[in-house]
């Protein structure tokens, strides 16, 4: 069964500095490196080194990033035949991490003409997330089939468009997400609130269980969200539970924030 993912691409350019700048500062950095990303992307790549069959939809613009995001996706063996070229830039971001904090500026781009397309066949999962427009994510919420399960990660945070969380299946969000948001926003929704070092909670049917976190040497967060909610999608796909596909995908968030030579 396949995990379709619809979202951004973004080619990174991260900088890594002893601390982030304070305003009007200008700062000495100690490294410099680029990476593909974007949250959907990211969520792409992660669902598909959990085994799933990945199917990608979103935009790339006409610019020298686009032939690495494409290229990247295809070296993960992702379906990319959704992926649209538009007029422009791709998206991209500039980050700062010092290890400890992480602070990032965001330019959405292709991103911004993002539509789903048509669906797999054997589709099990959708993943979305809040860097492309709302209006996209409703697009697909509504055309998906009722067997199909819907995973929002809501972030970076907007206002939960109700129309499009009628739809949702799983809300994902993190500590801070959640309390910009306000737990009266979930309502009844099976939400999972992901907080870092500190574990998971799964709130479902009035109750609320907490998943404690695998303890690791940090070397970066960096990512650890999107690496979550790709392998949570994957295990949903091969129908595991989805306490289950919640532990899965805290192994995985451990392993990635561990790894120093990403």
């Amino acid at each position: 069964m396949t995990v379709l993912v619809f979202g951004s691409l973004h080619w990174d350019a991260i900088v890594a500095a002893p601390r982030l700048p304070a305003p009007d500062e200008t700062l000495m950095g100690t490294d410099a490196t680029y990476r593909f990303g974007g949250k959907g992307g990211n969520q792409a790549l992660a669902a598909a080194a959990a085994g799933a069959r990945v199917a990608f939809a979103g935009a790339v613009g006409t610019d020298e990033a686009a032939p690495r995001l494409l290229a990247r996706l295809d070296g993960a063996g992702i379906d990319r035949s959704r992926v649209a070229t538009v007029n422009g830039p791709s998206g991209m971001s500039v980050a700062i991490d010092t290890g400890a904090d992480y602070g990032a500026v965001v330019v959405s781009g292709a991103n911004l003409h993002a539509t789903p397309g048509d669906q797999p066949t054997d589709l099990r999962v959708a993943l979305i997330q809040n860097e492309v427009p709302a209006a996209a994510n409703l697009a697909l919420a509504r055309a998906l089939p009722a067997h199909a399960t819907l995973i929002l990660n809501a972030a970076p945070f907007r206002p939960l468009d109700p129309a499009l969380l009628a739809r949702v299946d799983i809300l994902v969000v993190n500590r801070v997400e959640a309390a910009q948001m306000g737990a009266d926003a979930f309502g009844d929704h099976v939400t999972v609130v992901t907080r870092g070092g500190d574990g998971a909670d799964l709130h479902r049917d009035g109750t609320t269980t907490y998943h404690p976190a695998e303890k690791v040497e940090v070397f970066s967060t960096h990512g650890a969200g999107d690496v979550f909610c790709g392998v949570l999608a994957a295990g949903l796909a091969i129908e595991q539970s989805l306490p289950d596909a919640i532990a899965r995908a805290q192994t995985a968030a451990a392993v990635h924030v561990s790894n120093r030579r990403r």
